[in-house]
């Protein structure tokens, strides 16, 4: 600090050699481990948490990389600044000892690295002189070789609608006595421009007049613009969750509209002594956030017959309901037609790979004659009934079916089934049975086949299935239909 500031500011003792060295090596111990945080983040967008994360990583590592900076300017000192000149007069001798500089050392793209290091100034209001540091030099992109600008100068240096803020500042400082804290935006040598903080206080003569004003600034650019990265991807990922959140509301409201909510058995009028006794249940995937396209219907026909078919659109999410909407409503209205299961899962084909937006579903279709106590059935690229008959159980041979939306032109065929009296049929989607698919999962189910013997009704066999796997963590949804056949 000038000598004629040190009766107010008696100067500080430096600290320690070594004990700076101790919190440059800690500063950078933490610079590696944010660092290596940073590296496993993702770049690519795939994971919008990724990205804030990676943005947070890149504000530290901007701080860190200032705080090691300023550490290692407060150990090695400020670099030299040339010999101050007053305002208006011929540039000062150089100091003698004093180190040369080497050509370009002030040019505007020169030592960016060392942009964030702090650089001082002292402005004279009595002598009307002004004294800058080296850093201030190469933060400014001034010359060394130039005069040091005085306050009424500085502006020129500044952004138009920056230079009030500068003026306030000043002002309160010279006039009231208040410390300076604040930023601008200066345009260095060839058009560019940085963000710049000050931060300053007035000297006091013996009078109590301001005799002289110094201050520290250093280039906060691309602080601020990690800052701005950070605020920006904060701002987007609450977009993305509000989005999120209508979306997944609108799913669970369309779900909801759409599958029948049965809380019991459901008994169909028309069949008489050879009534079905059915019961379904939806199970959600644990991460609520997933609204899935599983699905479950049934239906009585006009002629006494019963349709009912289970299925799985893949995906998630609104279009995923809209579509599944759309499967169950088309199904429901070709089953008036009295069309067979394999001329509906062909149709279902057709309407999946005419849709605007590419589909896959799996489905299987079922249809019960009462009078003959026959089931007939077709499946598209999905698991097939279990049948369930004193005790025992089994998989139905399944007829030859592609997934949906798969191929254009598939046809289905489809299979008879026999029923006798207390006989039930279980249909499922994938992922009924956590951490199982194919045959064990098949097997799991498989062996309920006591349990259900003694149930009362087909609501009694879906409890048991919600108690052996409901509670389960279960990664995607899933749904299972119970129909059972009166004794």
């Amino acid at each position: 600090m000038p000598s004629h500031l040190s009766a107010g500011h008696p100067a500080a003792q430096p600290p320690p050699r070594g004990s700076v060295d101790a919190l440059i090596s800690q500063a950078r111990r933490l610079r590696g481990d944010v660092d290596a945080v940073r590296r496993e983040a993702p770049a690519d967008g795939s994971d919008p948490q990724g990205l804030w994360q990676r943005a947070l990583c890149d504000l530290a590592m901007h701080q860190l990389n200032d705080l090691d900076e300023h550490l290692a300017q407060l150990r090695d000192g400020p670099a030299p600044a040339p010999m101050p000149v007053p305002v208006g007069g011929d540039e000062a001798p150089p100091a003698a000892g004093a180190v040369p500089t080497a050509p370009g050392h002030g040019s505007p793209d020169a030592h960016d690295s060392l942009l964030s290091r702090v650089g001082s100034a002292e402005w004279n209001l009595l002598t009307d002189e002004a004294k800058w540091s080296g850093e201030l030099y190469q933060i400014l992109g001034r010359d060394l070789a130039t005069p040091p600008l005085t306050l009424d100068e500085l502006p020129s240096l500044v952004l138009d609608e920056d230079r009030p803020r500068l003026t306030a500042m000043v002002t309160d400082c010279l006039i009231d006595a208040k410390p300076i804290d604040g930023e601008f935006r200066i345009v260095r040598p060839g058009g560019r421009v940085r963000t710049v903080h000050m931060m300053g206080e007035p000297v006091l003569a013996a009078d109590g007049s301001t005799a002289s004003m110094w201050a520290v600034l250093r280039d906060v650019s691309e602080l601020r613009r990690s800052q701005r990265t950070v605020s920006e991807t904060r701002d987007s990922l609450e977009r993305q969750r509000h989005i999120a959140q209508t979306e997944h509301r609108l799913a669970v409201e369309l779900q909801e509209a759409v599958l029948p909510p049965w809380r019991g058995s459901l008994r169909f009028p028309r069949q008489g002594p050879q009534t079905l006794d059915l019961s379904a249940r939806y199970l959600p995937s644990s991460r609520s956030e997933l609204i899935g396209g599983d699905w479950y219907d049934a239906l009585e026909m006009p002629n006494g017959e019963t349709l009912f078919s289970v299925g799985d659109l893949t995906g998630h999410g609104v279009t995923v309901a809209s579509g599944m909407a759309m499967l169950i409503g088309a199904l429901r209205g070709m089953a008036m037609t009295g069309a067979e299961p394999g001329q509906l899962m062909t149709w279902l084909n057709q309407l999946l790979d005419a849709s605007v937006e590419p589909a896959l579903g799996s489905a299987v279709c079922c249809r019960y004659r009462p009078e003959t106590r026959t089931l007939v059935w077709a499946q598209a690229g999905h698991p097939a009934p279990l049948l369930f008959r004193n005790g025992t159980g089994r998989v139905l041979s399944r007829p030859e079916g592609v997934l949906l939306g798969a191929t254009s032109g598939a046809t289905y065929g489809q299979a008879e089934q026999p029923l006798e009296p207390g006989d039930l049929l279980l249909l499922h989607t994938d992922g009924l049975i956590p951490g199982h698919s194919g045959t064990a999962a098949v097997n799991h189910l498989l062996d309920l086949a006591p349990r259900f013997g003694e149930a009362r009704a087909a609501q009694d066999c879906v409890r048991t299935v919600e108690e052996e796997f409901g509670e389960a963590a279960r990664e995607d949804d899933a749904c299972v239909l119970i129909v059972r056949l009166a004794t």
